[in-house]
């Protein structure tokens, strides 16, 4: 039975969390103290310093030789169950599907799914929360349960958005029967990802034996490219993307489109990333936000570009597609510079960005949907790990805990103390990382236009998945394995915390269902203290 004394004990460990989110969400919406930019500098901090130097110390602290393999076996057969029950569905439901589009929604949704119900905000909300409720020796439960999000289930999770978005390339690069000759992917160094929204060119080599040969790099023109090349990229639908260094609304407006011969310039365009920057990846490894170039400032109510060149056919496979015109601009009171051709069609959550699709692209693409091939396995797999780890290796986070793990084996091995300048300095600024990290979820929610961006019906869905279905598997994956007493409790409580920020971002970069996992993120926020408080009380009866 929980006693009012435990119950105090949870509410003073995590009011404080909870007073530091909504003094920034009152700070951006009501008293107006942060513009959008400063909002940036601070999540800057937080991505840069704050979150990886905590996520490095409690890593560092955790002896990985007391690790308990029961309680992370019990976390990954959870994880693993969910996964081969939402590819079955997939597998099934794809064999009755006839076009390759519908076979991908599919795809789409496993990712989607398993985002929602397996992948929680374990570093910020988990380990206070559990070690108010149960005691200490949860921390060193969660610090690796993080561990092994960072390593294994983001690294996985990264690996689907980027098979997602090489799938995505070339069905549209090399539509048909065609895209099995490719024998190699070249990918120049400064290419960071195959999200689509980098301005990127394929230049496409076919030899004596018909066997293809690619290679990607960055565009600098706007213009179709020649006879073995074409436009893979699309016009970035704004300058920054929303990550976690970098919390803006999932609305936030572009600049005014730039003149038609400047526009797919490495130097006008890029997205997040620049060519031949110093700046990271914007993806994180951790249950923290991720680094980004400070974006512009702005304002909620400007343009929207309306138009994106469409992605060319490779002359290697089939006619070469047009570009679509220029972008155009939309105004608040519904007018605009140019006449779109084509019908509009909005592809993502809330974006500035809207796309046009003409319709003999579309009747074309519905006719080469039918036999569409993909590249050999190998070859697809070496494309695939040559971005995740592209992006692994440009992202702090990866390296805090890293070097955490690799810092805990050192010291709990030989019996090592770290030098106390060095653990001084690191407990500074690792101190403000749990607050920091709070106070960047409640910026992240001022400036976000509506809490349930994805609507009722799909809040209550992801919500109910969230927090029902995701204890229910852990419970049954925990017993499975013989776990039993106080962590069987924080098994379960564990699952029931709310989204994780890391998953929202992937989202976002690969334009994946990022309304879901927002409202996941923002509302999850707010509903997850009473859900996980009454956990605990059912648990303690």
């Amino acid at each position: 039975m929980i006693a009012w004394k435990d119950f105090y004990a949870v509410m003073c460990a995590m009011i404080p969390l909870y007073f530091a989110m909504f003094l920034a969400y009152g700070s951006v919406k009501w008293w107006k103290i942060f513009t959008p930019e400063q909002c940036s500098g601070v999540n800057r901090f937080v991505a840069t310093f704050a979150v990886p130097v905590l996520s490095f110390h409690f890593i560092a602290q955790n002896n990985p030789f007391q690790m308990d393999f029961r309680f992370l076996l019990a976390d990954t057969l959870s994880k693993l169950f969910v996964l081969f029950l939402l590819f079955l569905w997939a597998s099934f439901s794809a064999a009755a599907c006839s076009s390759s589009r519908r076979r991908r929604r599919r795809l789409d949704w496993v990712i989607t799914l398993f985002s929602v119900g397996t992948l929680p905000n374990t570093l910020v909300m988990g380990i206070p929360l559990l070690r108010a409720m149960y005691g200490d020796f949860t921390q060193s439960l969660m610090v690796q349960l993080v561990v092994l999000q960072c390593i294994i289930w983001y690294t996985l999770l990264l690996f689907l958005f980027e098979y997602r978005a090489a799938t995505l390339m070339i069905q549209d690069q090399f539509p048909g029967a065609g895209a099995a000759a490719i024998t190699k992917f070249e990918i120049d160094g400064d290419i960071i990802s195959l999200d689509g929204r980098d301005p990127l060119q394929a230049e496409s080599e076919i030899d004596a034996e018909g066997r293809i040969r690619v290679r990607i790099r960055r565009s600098t023109s706007s213009a179709p490219g020649s006879a073995i090349s074409s436009s893979l990229g699309i016009t970035p639908r704004r300058l920054s993307n929303i990550s976690g260094a970098e919390i803006y609304s999932v609305n936030t407006p572009v600049r005014p489109a730039p003149p038609a011969e400047q526009q797919l310039t490495v130097r006008d365009i890029t997205f997040g990333y620049r060519s031949a920057s110093p700046y990271p990846s914007g993806y994180a490894s951790s249950d923290a936000y991720s680094l980004q170039p400070t974006p512009r400032a702005s304002n909620f109510n400007e343009t929207e570009v309306v138009g994106t060149p469409a992605w060319a056919r490779s002359p290697a496979c089939r006619p070469t597609w047009n570009q679509s015109p220029a972008p155009s601009l939309v105004w608040p009171d519904g007018g605009q510079g140019d006449k779109d051709v084509g019908e509009e069609k909005d592809l993502s959550f809330r974006s500035t960005a809207k796309f046009v699709e003409r319709k003999e692209d579309e009747q074309m693409a519905i006719e080469y949907d039918q036999d569409q091939e993909m590249p050999a396995t190998r070859v697809m797999v070496r494309l695939i790990l040559t971005m995740v780890g592209r992006k692994l290796s440009r992202n702090p986070n990866t390296y805090s805990s890293v070097l955490g793990l690799l810092w805990s084996l050192i010291s709990f091995k030989w019996n090592l103390d770290m030098p106390i300048l060095v653990k001084e300095s690191i407990k500074i600024i690792s101190d403000a990382g749990l607050g920091m990290a709070m106070f960047s979820l409640g910026l992240f929610m001022a400036l976000q236009p509506r809490i349930i961006a994805c609507g009722p019906k799909m809040a209550a869905i992801s919500m109910s998945i969230r927090f029902l279905s995701g204890p229910m598997v852990m419970s049954a994956a925990s017993m499975a394995v013989k776990l039993r007493g106080v962590k069987l409790h924080t098994a379960i409580v564990q699952a029931a915390l709310p989204q994780g920020i890391v998953p929202f971002v992937f989202a976002r970069e690969y334009g994946l269902h990022p309304d879901i996992l927002s409202t996941g993120v923002i509302f999850g926020m707010l509903v997850s203290l009473p859900v996980t408080l009454l956990y605990y009380v059912l648990l303690g009866l």
